[in-house]
């Protein structure tokens, strides 16, 4: 896969989290899950995912009412899949109309999940195909781990290439502490400290010269992590 993606569950049947979370543990995704609408509503405002997988039948709010708040409250477009028995077509078209980016009809079946969540990614451009992307004034070479700005190449370790280019990757959208430790140090990397975190994006603004005059600022989100912005100029 290259790179640890995060994913968030919202599905109150244990048994079924966990083996969903075991097959995507397998794939290398990092995964948490949660039971009631409330607690992933509480838990996507501070941290961040790459997927949100979303039963429709919940305990308190449905999945198509917690995937309304996600788009129209919350502003969150984090592709999302909804889960469910129901198999009608009028069911999928509700939840593709409700923000969902795919539809899967229970009972799961292992590849064809994986196989799914692949292709979302790479539709939403998290699992990068081919080895540029240029952000005015950026250009990155993924093969080389090199950056240019306006022609001229900056000089970054490998840390800071991967670590500029998932800040890149993810405009607009705030990064946790935590997601960028997962993605960047690795998913079992349990010896690095969010400190580590706050250093590198210091040294990476400074690097990238991000500011007004190349369009970008890189802010942090007090207690939550970082967010990387184009400016008015």
């Amino acid at each position: 896969m290259g790179v640890t993606l995060r994913v968030a569950i919202l599905e109150d049947d244990v048994d079924q989290a966990e083996l969903t979370r075991r097959w995507l543990t397998n794939a290398e995704y990092s995964v948490d899950c949660y039971a009631d609408a409330g607690s992933f509503l509480r838990a996507v405002r501070r941290e961040s995912f790459d997927l949100y997988l979303l039963d429709w039948v919940l305990p308190d709010l449905s999945g198509i009412e917690v995937l309304r708040k996600l788009r129209a409250e919350m502003a969150d477009f984090t592709p999302a899949v909804i889960a469910t028995a129901k198999n009608e077509e009028q069911s999928i078209v509700r939840g593709l109309e409700a923000g969902a980016d795919d539809y899967l009809v229970k009972p799961i079946r292992q590849a064809e999940l994986v196989a799914r969540l692949a292709a979302i990614n790479r539709r939403a451009g998290i699992v990068p195909g081919g080895n540029q992307l240029e952000v005015a004034p950026y250009a990155f070479n993924t093969s080389g781990k090199s950056i240019q700005l306006r022609g001229e190449a900056l000089n970054l370790t490998n840390r800071e290439f991967e670590l500029a280019y998932f800040l890149f990757r993810n405009p607009g959208k705030m990064l946790s502490r935590s997601h960028i430790l997962e993605t960047i140090w690795g998913i079992d990397n349990k010896s690095v400290s969010t400190r580590t975190v706050d250093t590198h994006m210091s040294r990476l603004r400074k690097k990238l010269n991000l500011c007004d005059e190349n369009g970008w600022k890189l802010s942090a989100i007090y207690q939550h992590g970082y967010r990387l912005e184009k400016t008015d100029s």
